[in-house]
């Protein structure tokens, strides 16, 4: 925040819009924010160590008292991992690195009779498109999904994933957190023992996460080696596996794969495409739906739509430009 405002005012002051005295008008720095915060709750599905540290720190200091025995020692951390669904998280099955591929379609194939979903994790872009090209040679329905596919494609991606469109869906760091997917039942990791940022502790128990949607969950992990971060991940998702089973053979809690629907979207992609990318002549003028759009969208069509009319009519094809002016007036009441 401070880096932005700085940039901001300081352009303001080199053309003259600003004194050099606005920049002392600013947000506090991190490092000048922090002691001043008496009381400070960490809210995080996967907590560094960092704020594991403060939030001990800060507990010690406190004079708070918590009532409950049962976090005495707690170090000022108190966790959820119990789920309002009973399920608990994956169980992990660690196999060697080697012919991973081959043994990956065994493992799809099972998923695919059973009519279930596949997530699979590269470390590069590469990987996942040609990972997804050999899939199809073998007959499995797959796509990839990373940072170069455009936003609105990669929700398209994820529902025709809980369509049925396709089985497997092949990512990067874009599949690791966030994702709430109840048809996928399991989780393949490739080339885990890749110690690196993609298969940290974090972005692995992150990773694991997303096949705890569904009761029937699986985590496959890749790898030749047990790196620290694998062992690490895998000690923390086993012990809250023992917890959950634990609470749930106590209450007698039965676990149950959530439900969510797929949301219809607002505006389909082939109407985005349709207002957006094509030429205007009748037959688009006709097809329009404008009731599909949104005002910020009507107000993008409409600039488009008079740059089209008066080009139109600089090629004297006068009819059309004044069939789009009509379907202008049209859209703005």
């Amino acid at each position: 925040m401070f880096n932005g405002d700085y940039s901001r005012k300081n352009t303001l002051i080199d053309y003259g819009f600003r004194l050099r005295s606005a920049l002392d008008n600013r947000p506090l720095k991190f490092e000048e924010f922090y002691p001043m915060a008496s009381k400070i709750v960490y809210v995080s599905a996967t907590p560094n160590q960092w704020e594991i540290e403060k939030s001990k720190v800060k507990s010690q200091k406190s004079k708070i008292k918590l009532k409950s025995q049962k976090f005495e020692n707690n170090n000022g951390i108190v966790e959820q991992l119990i789920r309002p669904t009973g399920i608990i998280d994956p169980e992990i099955i660690i196999k060697p690195a080697t012919n991973e591929v081959q043994d990956l379609i065994l493992e799809i194939e099972k998923r695919v009779k059973l009519k279930q979903k596949v997530l699979v994790t590269t470390l590069t872009k590469k990987m996942a498109e040609d990972l997804s090209t050999y899939l199809k040679e073998k007959k499995i329905n797959a796509a990839y999904l990373h940072s170069d596919v455009k936003t609105l494609e990669r929700s398209n991606i994820l529902d025709n994933l809980r369509k049925g469109n396709f089985d497997v869906l092949i990512g990067v760091n874009l599949l690791r957190e966030g994702l709430d997917l109840p048809e996928v039942t399991l989780v393949a990791i490739l080339d885990a023992d890749r110690e690196g940022f993609l298969r940290s502790r974090t972005s692995l128990i992150q990773t694991m996460g997303r096949a705890s949607r569904n009761i029937t969950g699986q985590v496959i992990i890749y790898a030749d080696i047990m790196t620290k971060s694998i062992t690490s991940a895998v000690g923390e998702i086993n012990r809250r596996r023992k917890y959950q089973v634990e609470y749930n053979t106590k209450h007698k809690i039965t676990p149950k794969t959530i439900y969510k629907p797929i949301r219809e979207k607002i505006v389909n992609q082939d109407e985005k495409n349709l207002f957006y990318d094509r030429d205007f002549d009748s037959r688009y003028l006709d097809e329009m739906n404008l009731e599909s759009l949104t005002p910020y969208d009507k107000k993008k069509l409409i600039k488009k739509m008079e740059r089209e009319m008066r080009n139109q009519a600089e090629n004297l094809n006068f009819e059309l430009a004044i069939r789009i002016r009509e379907k202008v007036k049209e859209i703005k009441n």
